[in-house]
C-alpha cells in the first residue's frame, strides 16, 4: 500500500489542479484587451437635402462617396466602450440617445457618438425657421439611429484579442488652416490602431483611428453634392493600404479650423479631387506617424463620465433648441450634456460637447498626463462653438462663433469640468 500511495496522490493533485488552471486561463482570457468593429452606410436613397448649419437645407441631385457610421468596440474585464462616428454636421443626444437604448451590453454613459462634420450630409439637428418650420427628414434621422445601434451591436460580436499602437504627432502638407489666423491650428493629428493577436487577423489592423481638427466642407452644402467631404477618402485610403477599418474623430476645430483648398490665385478648389487629394495625405500622414509607435501588448482600458450644465445664453441657440422637434434641452437657460475622459493605453481622450476653439484644445492637451493626449470634438452633443470668455465677442472675426455659441461661460464650465475628470482619474498607461 505503501508503493502505491504516491502515484494516487500525485493523480489527485493533478486532478484537483485542473480546475484552478481552466479557472486561471479564464481569468487571464477575461483580463485580455478585445476590440472589434463595423460600419454601415447611411447614403439615403433617393438623395435628400445637406445642411452646412443653422437655414434651410439645399437640395441634393448627385453625390460624392458614401455616408457612413463607424463604430468600434473595445472590452477589458468589465470595461467596456464603444467608439462612434457618423458623418454628420452633428449628432445631437437626443438622437444619439435612441441609439444607446438600442446597444447591448455597453453602459449608456459608455458609448462615445461623434461627427465627422462634413457640411454635405442631411440636416441632423431639424434646425426651425422663424415660424418654427423645419425641413429635417426626421424619418431618416429615426432609420440612422437604429445604424448606429447595429453597427455598435455588431462590432461587439466582432470582438478579438488585440493590441495597440498609439502615436500622436505633426501631421505635414496642406491639410488644414485656420480661415481666421492661418497659423492658429493643431496640426498635431492622433492615431489609435488595434491590430489582432490570434488567428488569421493576427498581426493585421482590427481598426485604426484617426484623430484630427479640420472643417470638412471642401465642397460644402451650396452645390447640390451629398457627401462625406474629405473623410470618405481618409477611410478610404487607410482601409486600403493597411486593411482593417478606418473611423475619423474630429478634434478642437472651431473658429475656424478648414480644410487647406486655397489657391495660389486665392480663389479655392471645392471639388471632389480636392477633397480626395487632403483625405489621402492626411491618411498617409497617419500612417506614417504610427509607423514608428511600440506595440502595446495588453493595455489597461478606463473609462468614466460627468453631466455638465451650460446656460443658455444666446437667443438663437436657445430658440433652436427649443423649437427643434428633436427635443435638444428640457429648459429654456440651461442644456446638460455627458463629458467623457477615456484612457486605452498610454491614450488619454476627452469628449468635447461642440467644436471648441485651439486655444482650449491646446490648454487641455497640455493638462492631460500623458504624450498622447486625444480630442473628441462634436461627441456626445453638438452645441456650437466653444471659446473662452476673453474670445467671446472680442474681435470682428468672432462675431459669427460668438453668436453661434451657447454663451461666454461655455469654454470656462467645459474647461473646469474635464481638469475635474482628469484629476480625479487614473493616469493612462500601457
Amino acid at each position: 500500500m505503501k508503493k502505491n500511495s504516491y502515484p494516487v496522490c500525485k493523480a489527485s493533485l493533478i486532478f484537483l489542479l485542473i480546475p484552478f488552471f481552466f479557472l486561471f486561463s479564464f481569468n487571464l482570457q477575461s483580463q485580455q484587451l478585445k476590440v472589434g468593429a463595423a460600419k454601415r452606410i447611411i447614403t439615403p436613397d433617393p438623395l435628400i437635402s445637406v445642411s452646412g448649419g443653422i437655414g434651410t437645407p439645399k437640395t441634393a441631385t448627385e453625390k460624392k462617396g458614401e455616408l457612413y457610421v463607424r463604430a468600434m468596440v473595445l472590452e477589458k474585464g468589465e470595461e467596456k466602450i464603444a467608439i462612434v462616428n457618423i458623418d454628420n454636421l452633428g449628432w445631437p443626444a437626443a438622437l444619439g440617445n435612441k441609439a444607446r437604448k438600442l446597444i447591448k451590453n455597453i453602459p449608456f454613459n459608455n458609448i462615445l457618438i461623434g461627427a465627422t462634420h462634413t457640411h454635405s450630409a442631411p440636416d441632423a439637428y431639424a434646425f426651425p425657421d422663424e415660424k418654427g418650420n423645419f425641413a429635417a427628414d426626421l424619418k431618416y434621422l429615426d432609420w440612422c439611429v437604429i445604424q448606429i445601434a447595429d453597427a455598435v451591436n455588431e462590432a461587439s460580436k466582432n470582438l478579438e484579442p488585440a493590441k495597440l499602437k498609439i502615436a500622436v504627432g505633426e501631421a505635414k502638407g496642406k491639410i488644414a488652416y485656420n480661415y481666421y489666423a492661418p497659423e492658429l491650428y493643431d496640426p498635431r493629428c492622433g492615431i489609435i490602431q488595434a491590430l489582432g493577436t490570434k488567428g488569421k487577423n493576427k498581426d493585421l489592423p482590427i481598426v485604426t483611428l484617426v484623430n484630427y481638427a479640420i472643417h470638412p466642407e471642401v465642397i460644402g452644402s451650396d452645390r447640390g453634392i451629398l457627401s462625406p467631404d474629405l473623410i470618405g477618402p481618409l477611410c478610404d485610403r487607410i482601409e486600403t493600404k493597411v486593411g482593417g477599418m478606418a473611423l475619423f474623430m474630429n478634434s478642437a476645430q472651431g473658429g475656424m479650423v478648414t480644410a487647406d483648398n486655397r489657391l495660389d490665385n486665392k480663389a479655392e478648389a471645392n471639388d471632389w479631387e480636392e477633397c480626395k487629394r487632403i483625405g489621402n495625405l492626411l491618411a498617409d500622414e497617419a500612417l506614417r506617424i504610427l509607423s514608428t509607435a511600440d506595440i502595446q501588448e495588453n493595455p489597461e482600458l478606463y473609462c468614466t463620465s460627468k453631466q455638465a450644465e451650460f446656460p443658455i445664453d444666446s437667443e438663437m441657440m436657445r430658440y433652436i433648441i427649443n423649437n427643434s422637434p428633436l427635443k435638444m434641452g428640457d429648459s429654456d437657460s440651461v442644456v446638460s450634456t455627458t463629458l467623457n475622459l477615456v484612457n486605452i493605453g498610454s491614450a488619454q481622450i476627452l469628449t468635447i460637447p461642440g467644436e471648441a476653439l485651439p486655444n482650449i484644445g491646446y490648454y487641455l492637451k497640455r493638462n492631460m498626463p500623458t504624450e498622447h493626449p486625444f480630442l473628441f470634438g462634436l461627441t456626445n452633443d453638438a452645441f456650437g462653438y466653444i471659446l473662452t470668455k476673453e474670445d467671446f465677442n472680442s474681435f470682428k472675426k468672432y462675431q459669427y462663433v460668438s453668436r453661434t455659441s451657447l454663451g461666454e461661460k461655455t469654454g470656462e464650465i467645459l474647461i473646469n469640468n474635464l481638469l475635474n475628470l482628469i484629476n480625479n482619474s487614473p493616469k493612462p498607461k500601457k
